[in-house]
Parts: structure tokens; C-alpha cells; sequence
């Protein structure tokens, strides 16, 4: 059976189908293909913004961890719900490990001042084969990719309330 316009060149399998398959269902089909891809993408994309991530983090989708050291968490405060893991200190290898393991098949973000930390070490990660893990990519102070968590607002917290929530496996 030939297609209308000749398709059935372009797709040989439709000319012994029985199948007639006309150019818009044709069309329509092909764009569907072409997008999928990119659907599949965002529902796994690994950087977010600050907004996205504190939805996330409020409604139990998402952990987070704050990769920035001690003095400025005392600075600025952190995300308020973020597990304080500093890259910085002796342990973080595990530590992280042990929030991956610990936030069970939810996602962990990362976040940093500005987005730099975390966005290198997703991207190690990401290189060793380690999936599950996003970007916070406005950090907590600001980036060329939006104002960052306390500029917008978002809840925070001090130091010694985020440890006394910190799980006691990643101490």
C-alpha cells in the first residue's frame, strides 16, 4: 500500500504495514519523537534555581546540602531545612554519601555562596558516574543566574538550629 506524497519511500515499513499514514498524522508524529527527548530532560534536568529548590525542599521532594564552611554559615545563615556538610571538613566524601543514602530515592541538591562549588562538584560527580544530585545554581548570596536564596527571601536559619536538625549519620 503507498502512503499519500510518496511517504512511503521515506518509511518502507508503512508500505507492507497496511498502514496509510497521511502526511499530518505523519507530521505530528515525527514532532512528538523530536520533543520527547527534550521532555524527558527537564523532568531530570540538575540545575535549579533557588525558588525551585525551596519549593522541593518544603514539600519533602528534594534534600539539600550546604557545601560552604563554617564561617559562612555563621555569616549568613543557611537554607533553612539544609543539612550542613562542609566540603571543606574532614569526612564530606562520606558524609555526602551517607545523605544520598540517607534521602533514599529524593534527590540531593547542593547548594554554595554562588553556585560555583556546587556546580563543579555536580559536575565531578556527574563525570564518576553518580546521578541523583542537583544544582542550586544562584547559591545562597546571588549569580549571574538569579539573586540567590536570602536576596529572594527564602527562609533560612542559623548554624546551631540546622545542626541540632542535622540527621545524627551524617555528624
Amino acid at each position: 500500500m503507498r502512503c499519500r506524497r510518496g511517504l512511503s519511500r521515506d518509511l518502507p515499513w508503512a508500505a507492507h504495514s497496511g498502514y496509510k499514514m497521511h502526511r499530518r498524522r505523519f507530521l505530528l508524529l515525527s514532532s512528538a519523537l523530536t520533543l520527547a527527548p527534550g521532555l524527558s530532560a527537564a523532568a531530570t534536568r540538575t540545575v535549579w534555581s533557588a525558588p525551585e529548590a525551596a519549593a522541593a525542599l518544603a514539600d519533602g521532594d528534594i534534600s539539600l546540602i550546604d557545601v560552604r564552611s563554617r564561617p559562612e554559615w555563621q555569616d549568613t545563615g543557611l537554607a533553612e531545612g539544609a543539612w550542613p556538610i562542609s566540603m571543606h571538613e574532614d569526612r564530606f566524601e562520606a558524609r555526602l554519601f551517607a545523605a544520598r543514602d540517607l534521602s533514599d530515592t529524593r534527590p540531593v541538591a547542593l547548594i554554595c555562596a554562588t553556585g560555583g562549588r556546587s556546580a563543579r562538584l555536580l559536575a565531578a560527580l556527574t563525570r564518576a558516574g553518580y546521578a541523583g544530585f542537583i544544582d542550586v545554581s544562584e547559591g545562597m548570596l546571588g549569580s549571574r543566574r538569579g539573586p540567590g536564596w536570602i536576596a529572594r527571601g527564602l527562609p533560612t536559619t542559623d548554624l546551631s538550629m540546622a545542626l541540632t536538625h542535622l540527621p545524627a549519620s551524617l555528624r
